[in-house]
């Protein structure tokens, strides 16, 4: 065991909690999609990952896949988008930016089960979703 490892039953997690780990896991597994993907200056870099990571995308990329996923997902995805959160998106509404952190606490409650395997598939299809939108 190692200070890294996360010892917590993910259902016990608080939304906001699940949504702010899912946040930096989303975020990483996107720089590194967009890293590998094409080669550019850094500041190309960040404004090429805001259609994947900002409120506005990930609340039309949810919509997208909400039909892909399971009912317990459906279910923490729930939790974390009617979490009441004191934060606000700067070029979101309210709706979208919920929408973001129910998608954000499922990436943050898939990986603190571990679940790597559903995980990367739900950030694959993500990835798909706002490819698509070009």
């Amino acid at each position: 065991m190692t200070e890294f490892d996360i010892l917590v039953d993910a259902n016990q997690v608080s939304p906001l909690s699940l949504a702010y780990i899912g946040d930096a896991v989303y975020e990483l597994y996107i720089r590194s999609y967009i890293m590998h993907s094409v080669n550019m200056p850094v500041a190309k870099l960040h404004k090429a990952a805001t259609k994947f990571v900002s409120a506005k995308s990930q609340s039309k990329i949810y919509h997208m896949i909400k039909d892909s996923l399971t009912e317990e997902e459906n279910a923490v995805f729930k939790r974390g988008r009617n979490a009441h959160s004191y934060t606000s998106a700067k070029n979101a509404d309210i709706v979208q930016y919920r929408i973001a952190t129910g998608l954000e606490a499922l990436i943050g409650y898939l990986y603190i089960k571990k679940d790597t395997e559903r995980l990367e598939q739900i950030i694959s299809m993500c990835i798909h979703c706002a490819e698509s939108e070009e």
